[in-house]
């Protein structure tokens, strides 16, 4: 039935529904802005859900495609024989397959609770929220977008609201740490769109024989970038080698693998490209933190993952053991760091660089159960960041802090609140029956398989993980309570349909992990099959 409508550019655009009403809304109607503003993001959640349910897992992996003609530019065709006429062709194409679709409705479901969370915002309300919006539709297109243009368009709208997002609402240091966010991801962006261009020009081209002329088109399909990447070395893609002098050789294929491998891991963020994450984490506020952690760092991995290994198996095979290496550093360096922070914002802040560790680790693995973990471990950390900065929210309205030292014997004061922050704490640290453990549990399998030495030292993570967890939540929840903190309320209704509601996705992920298994073995088995005979030498050279 969904094949039928548009329903990926509905997702993606209704969040403007929410815009255009907002802008004839008056800035002193506060409750009616939030009200808008909160209803506005449960539009595509309620979408997304329909689309997760509708998705057929028997079917081909790229499903709901969108295509529209956009941008066509015809270029000179001097110095190429037999070619008639040359075009940059982009085109407007959504679509969705098994890695993409558990994204998009994180993305809702994250977007709709950090709007719940939004009734702590104290100043602007129409501002944020038509900033809000315009960063949600960002989001949903970068995971949809099936042409390279599109997809950096999507990336390059999710900058501009977060950067103001942060440094308008944020605490003491906000404008350095809008300043370092911009500064480090437009920098990713800019090596990102270089390593684009050249893809399109030496890779995106499709040729259209007639009688009488042969037009080329090169465009930013990712589809058909992929498949002349993969194609025989005696094919037509060959054969352009002679005559286009950008032609991808294998030296270019390692510039290009290097560039976006920089460019997504700023945003992961890997070592040693996360100093500006920390800035982020510990000045903006809790509920564009839900955001941030939750979803904007999986924008990383996501490009990683489609453009850096699925377009150069080849090359990140050979730098598997540098993925693994750098995923082993992360995990070490943030459990490590994590541990010692007084902070508790700087131990989720840290937590998140160690826990996307596991997440290269198991995209090093190169193998079914390492990349089905790395994914599992993006929703599942997805889930629990965006948890746990939502109870630091909550806990900093109620207390003014949330340094460690400050806090204590929450758990007899704000019973819920605390026993909340402990199921969090608990899915973190990977406790089996909760989404954390299955995500960790498979990356470490599949690393097992292949570099043994690298996932025995990444282990080690795993119990520095208990430790800091368990430091911070029983420093916040046990011992005396400070006499400043007595009679506190606990949590609000408001407050607890979002804590409900994560909870209840990281136990479905942790005793039914098979929702979010059936679509990724559907996927990521189709590209663990083709990366091995890639590799076996069966497709292409």
């Amino acid at each position: 039935m969904l094949d039928k409508l548009p329903i990926l550019s509905l997702i993606a655009f209704s969040p403007l529904l929410g815009v255009l009403i907002l802008l004839f809304i008056r800035k002193d109607q506060g409750k009616l802005i939030k009200i808008i503003g909160i209803a506005t993001t449960f539009i595509p959640l309620l979408l997304a859900a329909w689309l997760y349910v509708d998705y057929q897992y028997q079917a081909s992996p790229i499903q709901y495609k969108e295509q529209l003609d956009w941008i066509k530019v015809p270029l000179s065709h001097e110095g190429i024989q037999q070619v008639t006429t040359l075009f940059f062709e982009f085109k407007y194409t959504m679509a969705v397959d098994g890695l993409s679709l558990p994204l998009v409705f994180l993305t809702a479901l994250i977007s709709s609770m950090a709007a719940l969370a939004s009734v702590y915002i104290k100043k602007r309300w129409k501002t944020y929220f038509i900033l809000f919006l315009l960063l949600e539709v960002g989001m949903f297109g970068v995971f949809m977008a099936q042409d390279l243009f599109l997809f950096f368009l999507f990336f390059e709208i999710t900058l501009v609201p977060m950067f103001f997002l942060i440094g308008i609402w944020g605490y003491m240091d906000k404008e350095k740490a809008a300043n370092r966010f911009l500064i480090y991801n437009g920098l990713g962006s800019a090596i990102m769109l270089i390593a684009f261009l050249i893809l399109v020009t030496t890779a995106g081209f499709t040729q259209i024989p007639s009688e009488t002329s042969l037009e080329v088109y090169y465009s930013g399909d990712i589809q058909q970038i992929a498949y002349n990447l993969f194609q025989d070395p005696n094919s037509y893609v060959n054969q352009m080698a002679a005559e286009n002098p950008f032609y991808l050789q294998s030296g270019m294929k390692w510039a290009l693998f290097i560039m976006l491998l920089v460019a997504f891991g700023i945003k992961l963020p890997i070592f040693p490209f996360h100093t500006w994450m920390l800035k982020v984490h510990t000045e903006a506020p809790p509920s564009v933190v839900m955001i941030h952690s939750g979803i904007l760092l999986k924008m990383g991995a996501y490009g990683l993952i489609r453009f850096g290994i699925l377009f150069f198996p080849e090359e990140a095979k050979h730098w598997a053991w540098v993925l693994a290496l750098l995923g082993v550093i992360n995990i070490l360096y943030g459990a490590i760091l994590a541990f010692v922070q007084k902070d508790f914002k700087l131990v989720l802040a840290y937590s998140s660089i160690s826990h996307m560790g596991i997440v290269l680790l198991g995209l090093a693995a190169f193998n079914l159960a390492g990349m089905q973990g790395a994914v599992f471990q993006l929703i599942s950390h997805g889930l629990i960041s965006a948890l746990m900065f939502l109870l630091v929210g909550i806990i900093y309205e109620r207390t003014g802090s949330t340094m460690l030292d400050k806090l204590g014997g929450l758990a007899s004061a704000v019973p819920f609140i605390s026993g909340i922050l402990l199921v969090a704490g608990m899915a973190s640290l990977g406790l089996p029956g909760l989404s954390g453990f299955v995500g960790e549990f498979l990356a470490f399998l599949g690393l097992f398989d292949t570099l043994k030495i690298y996932a025995i030292v990444g282990t080690l993570g795993i119990i520095l993980t208990a430790v800091y967890v368990l430091r911070g939540v029983l420093k916040i929840t046990y011992g005396p309570i400070p006499e400043r903190l007595q009679g506190m309320k606990d949590a609000r209704l408001i407050e607890a349909i979002p804590m409900i509601t994560l909870v209840a996705f990281i136990l479905l992920l942790g005793v039914y992990p098979s929702v979010l298994s059936q679509p990724l073995q559907q996927t990521i088995g189709g590209f663990d099959q083709m990366i091995q005979s890639i590799l076996a030498g069966k497709i292409g050279g």
